[in-house]
């Protein structure tokens, strides 16, 4: 922190404009850290010397009082602890979900959008921005697939746990019989990387293709091929943005994209050789399930990676995934530190 404190301090420190920039997030971060812990480490000396002044003067009140306010500071410990953990080298970047439906026609499609609202509201309730950078309808109802931007702090080292693919068994609305079906949706997240980060990509091993743009408002946007495809060909990564008027800023903004969904590749390569169970964390298939989201013929949220679960599934699918994700964190975690 002092370091950081005398670097800003150089007269020659805003002559690189981004890397200083950098530097004062990084020494944000810190502070905002520091001053966590220097709240908390207050409040329990405080409380314990409340609690030890209504012993001795046996005043059941205060003694409640003291007992209620350690628990709000065991609860502002263990937040401190899980943002802690979201140390990764790209954990604090925006972030791109991709939502894909599974096989299922009208039912997994609609699941695919029940997921994209489940996220935007657990992501606007955090205070962060969600753009839709692409977006494509689905038959009948529902979605074939949306690419989102999570913007906000640590979105990457959230969202990085919801990577997989979730279960939903209900009572089909779209089923004349009102029979139960299982539906399945893909989840992908990667983050957005800097320029401080160097992903050489060869365009020559590009296919960019151009389209009308779809979807929600996307009658609106242009009536022109404004939409952009890009096919990395030595991976077979696809990316596509139709977020804007213009074709040049959708190019630009899918190439980033690209060199986020590279580098989180490279990421994935690293995680596989340093752990046993990379075949597991190095791809995502159907038969991967992270989550099981029962609502007929009971109601059930399981994720079944850490055990977690709850019956409020309106909750859930409202946004009210904290639980999941920070179980899924810590597990993550404790995983990496034992390879």
């Amino acid at each position: 922190m002092a370091e950081l404190n005398a670097l800003a301090e150089d007269p020659t420190f805003w002559d690189d404009a981004q890397k200083a920039q950098t530097l004062m997030q990084e020494r944000a971060k810190l502070e905002s850290a520091f001053d966590a812990i220097n709240s908390i480490t207050s409040n329990l000396a405080d409380n314990v010397e409340l609690a030890e002044l209504a012993e001795i003067d046996d005043d059941t009140s205060l003694l409640d009082e003291a007992a209620k306010a350690l628990g709000k500071v065991k609860d502002k410990a263990a937040a401190a602890e899980l943002e802690a953990l979201l140390s990764g080298e790209a954990d604090g970047n925006d972030c791109f979900v991709e939502i894909h439906p599974g096989a299922g026609g009208t039912e997994a499609q609609d699941w695919a959008e029940m997921m994209m609202r489940m996220y935007s509201r657990w992501a606007n309730a955090r205070g962060m921005k969600v753009d839709v950078l692409e977006y494509s309808d689905g038959d009948e109802a529902g979605i074939k697939s949306v690419t989102l931007k999570f913007k906000g702090p640590n979105a990457f080292g959230w969202m990085k746990t919801e990577s997989g693919v979730h279960r939903l068994v209900r009572i089909s609305p779209y089923d004349s019989s009102a029979r139960r079906h299982t539906s399945f949706a893909s989840v992908w997240v990667y983050p957005e990387i800097d320029d401080t980060i160097d992903i050489d990509i060869n365009e020559s091993d590009c296919r960019v293709d151009t389209y009308r743009a779809s979807g929600a408002g996307g009658q609106h946007i242009n009536k022109t091929d404004s939409a952009v495809r890009i096919t990395h060909e030595p991976t077979g990564i696809v990316v596509q943005c139709q977020s804007d008027r213009s074709q040049h800023k959708n190019r630009s903004q899918a190439w980033d994209m690209l060199r986020a969904r590279l580098y989180e590749r490279e990421l994935q390569i690293r995680e596989a050789e340093a752990q046993a169970q990379a075949d597991e964390k190095s791809e995502i298939g159907w038969g991967h399930q992270i989550r099981s989201y029962v609502l007929q013929p009971y109601q059930m949220v399981k994720d079944l990676r850490t055990g977690v679960e709850t019956s409020d599934t309106q909750g859930v699918l409202d946004g009210k995934i904290d639980a999941f994700m920070a179980a899924a964190l810590s597990a993550r975690v404790g995983d990496e530190d034992q390879a």
